[in-house]
């Protein structure tokens, strides 16, 4: 209007990789991106710098999104909730994008227990913004909950030719593509881009894992030692993937023979301050299971585990429920075990891809470690050589499904079914092959 006064359009504010913040004042978004740094390198305090996001910009949509995000996936209940009440913040803000709605939409998926479906929401988020690193991140994981090596591999894959070595997130799309290259055999591939995100930022605890996770696959367990305590310590201090990674270190230990040290990983970063986040649980369940399976003695240590998966909802993951039920039988506790499989009736009625993961893998994994306390290795074996070849279906890495084989291979001999056992024996590094999982047949 002639010899008016224009209004200014409000700023745009951007992340450093060009993506708009809808809802973002400037220090919002550089607290925001302090806060999605550490949560891409899985250390330090990402809440804080989080909250002081969204005390400067409640109505800041990706940050509601960000808590959502850290806060859903493999927490315990009341930490779910959080992520809960910031996606019911975060959908009924206005002015979102097309890529703060993709992530919304994700988010609504994932907590009706659309796992599949929330990947597929966040592949279609990073098709059309691939410098998302946090669809990338999230999407990576609810690969990791499906079980699907491919994606984990090739959502990365499909990104990378948006990235390049100057960009400053180029180390965590390096850690991400080390841990898909290595669930799908290309050993070296994962390797190199593992070291080289952490010669970037040796703070990433996700590239250190990648790493971690190659030494483990080709038996070098004094590697893996060593570059998890002394190559680069830089991980550990602050470390929100802590549990899993000195759970990697613990796996190195035992596959030198080095129970002792195991023990005390375990009694110290690994469990010693009990939790109830579901994946710390698991790995703690995991690794007193492959002790007990060497006749090494835990003493009391399954207690405070058990009381930690009976405290938590059940039927919600098989994945975490199988781990449950080594825990419930390590401390002899029948009554929960058997209320553990009562959970899974109702989750294989239930709505979301749970049910398919109970049916498949969880359920009959469920009863044959059952039946492994019980001393039914009949049971345990029929079981178990249905389960195995198809674990992948129920999420988890190699290295960690491996617990099933290796309790096949401890029935099969307690049963002295000396054929079957050496079989099994055959397919393993012929150094460690008690400590080295199988190497997956297809690289898919």
């Amino acid at each position: 209007m002639a010899g008016g006064t224009r209004q200014a359009r409000p700023m745009t504010v951007k992340d450093l990789n060009g993506l708009p913040l809808t809802g973002a004042s400037p220090a919002a978004a550089a607290a925001y991106g302090a806060a999605l740094d550490a949560y891409n390198c899985y250390a330090g305090d990402a809440m804080t710098p989080l909250e002081a996001a969204l005390a400067d910009s409640p109505g800041f949509i990706m940050a509601h999104v960000l808590r959502a995000w850290m806060t859903l996936i493999g927490s315990n209940r009341k930490v779910a909730a959080l992520g809960q009440r910031a996606y019911a913040v975060a959908r009924d803000l206005p002015g979102a994008n097309d890529r703060e709605r993709g992530h919304l939409a994700a988010i609504d998926c994932l907590l009706a227990g659309e796992i599949r479906a929330a990947a597929r929401t966040l592949e279609d988020v990073a098709t059309a913004h691939p410098r998302d690193t946090l669809s990338l991140h999230v999407g990576q994981t609810l690969d990791f909950l499906l079980g699907d090596a491919a994606m984990l591999r090739d959502r990365i894959a499909r990104a990378l030719p948006a990235w390049s070595r100057d960009m400053p997130d180029w180390h965590a799309i390096q850690g991400m593509r080390s841990f898909g290259l290595e669930e799908t055999g290309d050993y070296a591939g994962a390797e190199a881009a593992g070291r080289e995100a952490v010669a970037l930022q040796p703070r990433n605890n996700w590239a250190q894992h990648g790493v971690a996770h190659v030494l483990l696959m080709q038996g070098r367990h004094a590697e893996g030692v060593r570059w998890m305590r002394h190559e680069n310590p830089a991980w550990q201090p602050e470390a929100m993937l802590g549990v899993h990674n000195w759970w990697h270190t613990a796996l190195f230990h035992l596959g030198l023979g080095e129970t002792d040290e195991v023990l005390a990983l375990f009694d110290g970063p690994i469990f010693g301050e009990p939790t109830t986040f579901a994946f710390d649980m698991a790995d703690a369940a995991a690794m007193l299971w492959r002790l007990e399976l060497l006749g090494v003695d835990v003493g009391d240590r399954w207690r405070a585990l058990a009381d930690g998966f009976a405290s938590e909802p059940q039927g919600q993951s098989a994945f975490v429920d199988t781990h449950a039920m080594m825990a419930y039988v390590g401390a002899g506790r029948e009554t929960d075990a058997a209320g553990l499989l009562i959970a899974q009736d109702a989750a294989l009625n239930g709505p979301g891809d749970n049910a398919d993961f109970v049916r498949e893998v969880g359920l009959p994994a469920m009863q044959a470690i059952q039946a492994f306390g019980r001393g039914d290795d009949r049971r345990v074996i029929d079981g178990l050589r249905e389960v195995c070849p198809r674990s992948h279906r129920f999420g988890g890495s190699h290295a960690q499904r491996d617990v099933l084989d290796l309790t096949l291979i401890a029935a099969a001999r307690r049963a002295g079914d000396t054929a079957l056992t050496d079989r099994l024996m055959s397919e393993r590094h012929p150094e460690t092959p008690l400590a080295t999982p199988k190497t997956p047949a297809v690289a898919a």
